[in-house]
Order: structure tokens, then C-alpha cells, then sequence
């Protein structure tokens, strides 16, 4: 009988609910600097990293990304839905596996999915500093459409001051 957590397979990967036995996994990357740099919060510990994944675990926009050949979790998608047939996607990978093209297939899995479904627009934004990032949006068929200009803060300086931060905007359609 199939997984019914199960939502797409590709080649290498599995995307799936979020489950209890993730926890380890899940804090690998969410306890680590590198990897959460860009992101609104700060690396997490397991007491975190556990009420993080209860979040998950109640939500079907947190999308988790495992290796079908190991059945590791390595990362996640987020795909927010938004007002107009819209959604947003964002991506965090345990640095273990970057640059192996995971993101991209299960990003594009997901796309597909999406536009299959009538979703007209998926859009995503992210710090200009986080070139990986970008490219990996416009290696998916996303264009640039904003770069804001100290829009956004997610920390305060020493004195209490934000730490403004730029913010690109990119979209793909559903053509």
C-alpha cells in the first residue's frame, strides 16, 4: 500500500508532510549558522527545533524534501498560499547536500504541481547577498521583478536600531 504522507516523488527525492521522526534531521540544518543565515530567525536548538516542528508538522505549506535512497530528510520547500492564485516558495537545505541539484528538482516537482493545480503565480523573495539563491530561482524559470530597497529587518543592532536589509522579488508565471 503507498505512503499516503507521500505528495511527489521524483528520481532522488521523496516530498512529504512533516512527521515525528524528522526531529533530528530537521535540527541538523536548523542548528546551523551557515545554513540559516538568511533566513528570520536564528540557528535553533532541539527545545526549538522541537516546537518548530510541531509548526510543520500542523501546516501543509512546510513541505519536507528526503532522499528516496536513504530516507533522510535534507531540506524543505515552503509554499505559502497567497490572495490571487498565488503562492510564495522558499527553501532551506542542510548545507550537506547544496549544490547537488536537490533543491532545484524538488522545487521544480513543486512548480509543476502547482501549475497543474491553476495556480497562476509563485513568487519568491530573498536577500540580494544570498546569490545561490537567485540563481537557483532563475535557473527555474523565475524573473527578477523588485529589488526593495532597505524593506525589511529581521534584527536590531547593539542600540536597538534595525539592521535594514534589501529585499529581491522574483515570479514565475503559469503559462
Amino acid at each position: 500500500m503507498p505512503d499516503k504522507k507521500i505528495m511527489i516523488q521524483t528520481d532522488r527525492l521523496i516530498l512529504r508532510r512533516y512527521c515525528k521522526d524528522d526531529l533530528q534531521d530537521l535540527f541538523e540544518y536548523l542548528s546551523d549558522e551557515e545554513v540559516v543565515k538568511y533566513e528570520p530567525y536564528k540557528p535553533m536548538s532541539l527545545a526549538e527545533t522541537s516546537e518548530e516542528l510541531d509548526e510543520r508538522i500542523s501546516t501543509d505549506e512546510m513541505i519536507a524534501v528526503v532522499l528516496k535512497a536513504t530516507n533522510k530528510l535534507i531540506g524543505n520547500v515552503y509554499l505559502g498560499k497567497r490572495e490571487f492564485d498565488s503562492l510564495e516558495i522558499g527553501y532551506v537545505f542542510n548545507k550537506q547536500y547544496w549544490g547537488q541539484g536537490y533543491a532545484k528538482e524538488s522545487c521544480d516537482a513543486l512548480i509543476k504541481k502547482a501549475f497543474s493545480e491553476g495556480i497562476h503565480r509563485i513568487f519568491a523573495e530573498c536577500d540580494p547577498c544570498n546569490s545561490s539563491s537567485w540563481r537557483l530561482l532563475e535557473s527555474l524559470g523565475f524573473v527578477k521583478e523588485a529589488h526593495f530597497k532597505q524593506n525589511v529587518f529581521f534584527w536590531k543592532d547593539d542600540k536597538g536600531n534595525p539592521i535594514w536589509k534589501d529585499t529581491f522579488v522574483y515570479s514565475i508565471l503559469n503559462q
